[in-house]
């Protein structure tokens, strides 16, 4: 793949203003596709292959930038990368979030939604959790004071992912191309979702990408189960995988996250020799946080990823009491925000389309024993029975793009060519 010509592309970026209960916000892609357009490959029917990516964990579309440069030059798809609202840096062209996330003043970066809006230091409170210090190490959260904007803003971000990410897809992707969809890691659900509100969405292509909310969160259970047994734990303290985490706070990332994947990473590939060079590790994560510390490195969407339907339920009231709702609209409200942690269902709806997964060698949250046990019997259980198949790559960490020795971009390669194959081949059906 690696080997084969580039084929030249373009790179374009559209920030773009949508409404969504109430409020306004400011959506950003990034755009790689070819210049020729004729080299964009077609589907059996005619429809040229386009791909949705959206980043996982706290960053921006810097972090997804070289998969979504290799998928173009190398496939010659065209590739729209979304960056979640709030986490672009609208306050310059480089879009890069300046100094630390944690300031000496005691403030925190915050979600920019609009531009020109800013969420002040009277708007939250900093709260230090430690109930998941093993995993995390200490969390530093920004907790929304009630009555302020920023509280309003964080009640009503799911609709307003959902609006712009279906609203990139009528921008880009229109009824002229067969979409593939891609989230990494908590990106996952979000585009799990998507895939059944897009009706030209033929296939999830699920690379080290978290499944449905409530999956995703049986998937925690069951992984962080694993875990705390090695460990050694009591039977008392495995339920404590489940989350809680209420709808009003943000939680700020610093080198620590890290640090989360590295050390597993390093411990499947080295084993416990890695600990013999443990100042060489901490050097290589805190060398890794100023490589991205310029991306957003703050966090909310655990309430869908992880299905904590309570704070939800919560959000969604919160949302309908500022806009006025009646009883009925307001119920219709919670179902949709609730509703966004599972897969639809009705004779009306359109089926989950077919699922590519694929797992890394050394990845902490994607064990293959979650995929036989929990998330593979969970889509087989769906009505209709949608189509899965799950890859193993023989080498590999979580972020998939990310070099290792005689694997310049990682197995990143291996994996498009995988998409590839799936489309030739009619996994996805004729788009």
């Amino acid at each position: 793949m690696l080997g084969t010509p580039d084929i030249v592309t373009t790179e374009t970026e559209d920030v773009f203003r949508i409404s969504s209960v109430g409020l306004e916000w400011d959506i950003g892609i990034m755009v790689y596709e070819p210049i020729d357009e004729g080299l964009i490959p077609l589907t059996s029917n005619g429809k040229k292959v386009g791909v949705f990516l959206l980043h996982g964990g706290s960053g921006d579309f810097r972090s997804m930038e070289g998969f979504a440069r290799l998928i173009a030059t190398k496939l010659g798809y065209k590739v729209v990368s979304m960056t979640y609202p709030g986490r672009l840096y609208l306050e310059s062209p480089d879009r890069k979030w300046p100094g630390e996330t944690i300031r000496s003043d005691g403030s925190v970066r915050t979600p920019i939604w609009r531009a020109g809006e800013t969420i002040d230091r009277e708007q939250y409170d900093v709260v230090e959790d430690l109930s998941m210090r093993s995993r995390y190490g200490t969390r530093v959260l920004a907790k929304a004071r009630t009555g302020t904007p920023f509280h309003a803003r964080m009640a009503g971000w799911p609709a307003a992912v959902e609006d712009g990410m279906k609203e990139v897809c009528r921008r880009h992707l229109g009824d002229d191309y067969s979409i593939l969809a891609h989230g990494h890691s908590t990106g996952g659900p979000f585009v799990s979702m998507l895939s059944q509100r897009v009706p030209n969405l033929v296939g999830v292509v699920a690379i080290e990408n978290s499944p449905f909310g409530y999956i995703q969160e049986r998937s925690r259970v069951f992984t962080g189960n694993i875990e705390r047994r090695a460990a050694g734990l009591s039977e008392k303290t495995l339920a404590q995988s489940r989350r809680t985490d209420p709808f009003d706070e943000v939680s700020i990332r610093t080198w620590r996250e890290e640090a989360r994947y590295t050390g597993p990473a390093v411990a499947v590939l080295e084993g416990t020799a890695a600990l013999m060079r443990l100042p060489e590790l901490m050097e290589e994560v805190m060398a890794s946080w100023d490589d991205v510390k310029i991306q957003a490195n703050f966090k909310c969407e655990y309430p869908v990823t992880r299905n904590v339907t309570s704070s939800l339920d919560a959000a969604a009231t919160v949302t309908a009491k500022r806009l006025g709702l009646d009883r009925e609209a307001t119920q219709a409200l919670i179902d949709r925000y609730v509703g966004m942690t599972r897969e639809l269902n009705g004779p009306d709806t359109k089926p989950v389309p077919p699922t590519l997964f694929g797992i890394t060698h050394a990845s902490r949250d994607h064990p293959p024993e979650v995929y036989q046990e929990v998330i593979l019997p969970l889509y087989a259980a769906m009505d209709p029975l949608p189509r899965t198949a799950l890859t193993r790559f023989g080498a590999g960490v979580h972020e998939y793009s990310k070099a290792e020795a005689d694997l310049p971009q990682g197995v990143a390669p291996a994996v498009i060519a995988g998409w590839h194959s799936a489309i030739t081949n009619g996994f996805f059906g004729d788009g």
